[in-house]
């Protein structure tokens, strides 16, 4: 065997090793045990544990004395009032320049009528990317601040997210940029869209350098007033709190499909390759958001 077929075998083994470990943190995740991950239950408590768990392992750092941030929830028959956001910060070159927020919501709809819904797609794919890009982005720092915030109760009125934008870990104005990732998994649509790009124009550019090299179909859109009822996902999810506040977003996810707020939204309807290729599209868009990031903050001022 000659050298360059060994590296191209070696590469291709690495990268079967880390689809396969994407897909492992999903099934753990969307799991049975987790009951749906429904904020203030049982089944929370275990996914917030499972993630804090992960964040320990790879050595990512709290910002203050815990990675929990307590949020109050609405009072709910079979449900605490008590959940919490969770949040890390991956240290840029930069640190007293401006941060990057990267999201994803890790609650979901819980059991209903003895029906788990285990959420794989809905958000425990965007939670699972987040920490593949945490992993990374310790091995090779990026150039500012990265906090990472897998947030609780979006399902509820995006409790975690707003809680978390009008009390955050670092002074508000110092937040160029959010990047939330809600639905990243599933290629019944065959595409992942970015939206943002309308409400903040100087994003586009940058997120295209990262979808030039994607192996999934990138489209924009979806963030526009003049499309039908629930076609502008302007205020679709946790990004809704960031856009609130005149923060710049870009959103990640795909088109509602079959499974989407139903007890079939499991790991097993999850086509590997497309989640795979979602999470680098992810990676590549985080480091050249990293690369303008004093741009992004000074042309939204």
């Amino acid at each position: 065997m000659s050298v360059t077929t060994s590296m191209h075998a070696q590469s291709v083994a690495a990268s079967d090793a880390t689809t396969a470990r994407i897909m492992q943190r999903l099934g753990a995740l969307a799991a049975d045990s987790m009951e749906g991950r429904r904020a203030g239950t049982a089944g929370s408590v275990r996914a917030r544990a499972w993630i804090v768990a992960e964040l320990t392992a790879m050595g990512a750092k709290s910002i203050g004395s815990s990675y929990a941030m307590p949020i109050t929830l609405r009072a709910r028959a079979g449900s605490d009032t008590s959940g919490a956001n969770i949040v890390a910060r991956i240290p840029g070159k930069n640190s007293s320049g401006p941060v990057l927020v990267l999201s994803a919501h890790y609650d979901h709809l819980g059991v209903r009528n003895g029906e788990i819904f285990n959420g794989a797609d809905d958000d425990a794919s965007g939670c699972v990317a987040l920490l593949t890009i945490a992993e990374r982005l310790l091995r090779e720092p990026p150039e500012h601040d990265v906090i990472l915030a897998f947030f609780d109760a979006e399902e509820s009125g995006m409790v975690g997210s707003k809680a978390f934008v009008n009390a955050p870990p670092v002074p508000i104005e110092r937040i160029a940029l959010n990047i939330n990732l809600d639905m990243v998994a599933r290629q019944d649509g065959k595409a992942l869209w970015v939206s943002g790009t309308s409400h903040t124009p100087s994003l586009k550019p940058i997120a295209e350098v990262a979808a030039k090299t994607s192996a999934v179909t990138i489209r924009f859109g979806h963030d526009t007033k003049d499309l039908k009822p629930g076609d502008d996902w302007t205020g679709s999810s946790d990004h809704a709190a960031f856009h609130s506040k005149g923060i710049p977003f870009l959103y990640l996810g795909v088109e509602d499909h079959a499974d989407y707020h139903k007890s079939g939204d499991d790991a097993d309807k999850v086509d590997p390759a497309f989640y795979r290729g979602t999470v680098e599209f992810a990676y590549a868009l985080v480091r050249a958001a990293d690369a303008k990031l004093s741009t992004v903050m000074r042309q939204a001022k």
